[in-house]
Order: structure tokens, then sequence, then C-alpha cells
């Protein structure tokens, strides 16, 4: 499966950006997508995921409320919609893919497939 992340950008606070993460290759073994992202001097974190069969969802606390994944209808391509966007959400977004099912909390399955990453900047 490759992956490829665009629609990071410079934002004011309070804004919103839409990212996407267009998948290809073996996208039918896709069993779950994610985003995480990474702040200059900071460990990389989760910031959701979405179950690909199901649908069903798992956010960190961090975007509840603010941000909403999703995925299109022919299960090829995921958003992740920012809302109220703050300086702290400054980072390297990236999306990433778990082509096999595993008995965990979404947040904590182990995604093998990786994008090359956007750069979301929130000014203030």
């Amino acid at each position: 499966v490759q992956l490829q992340a665009s629609g990071g950008g410079l934002v004011q606070a309070g804004g919103s950006l839409r990212l996407s993460c267009a998948a290809s290759g073996r996208t039918r073994g896709i069993d779950a997508m994610s985003w995480f992202r990474q702040a200059p001097g900071k460990d990389r974190e989760f910031v959701t995921a979405i179950d690909w069969r199901s649908g069903s969802t798992s956010y960190a606390d961090s975007g509840k409320g603010r941000f909403t994944i999703s995925r299109d209808n022919a299960k090829t391509t995921m958003y992740l919609q920012m809302n109220s966007l703050k300086p702290d959400d400054t980072a390297v977004y990236y999306c990433a893919a778990a082509l096999i099912r595993q008995v965990a909390p979404l947040e904590n399955w182990r995604y093998a497939y990786w994008g090359q990453g956007t750069q979301v900047t929130v000014s203030s």
C-alpha cells in the first residue's frame, strides 16, 4: 500500500484545514488507517484512526471535538477535518495504514505503512 498525504498549510489560530490521504495499491487489504503528528523536538503522537471496515473511530484527547476523521465510499481516501486550530497543532501530519487486524484499541495498533507527511502550521 502506498499513501500520499496532502492538504497541509499555514493557517491562523481558529482556522480550519482538511487533510487527505490517498491510498493506492493493495487497498482492499486495509483494516484501519490513522493520522499521527510530530511537532519539532517532540515524539510522534497519535491523533485519530478509523476502522476501515466498520467506520468506527478513535481520537486523542487533543483533537476531540475539533477533529473529524472520515473516509470516502470507495475506501481509498481518508480525510482529517481540523477545526478551531491552535498553535499547539503545528506539526508534520502523517497518515498510516494497517493491513493486519489487531485486537486492541485503534490507537495502539501497529501501522506498518506510512505516507510522507504534510506540514501544518498554525500561527497565533
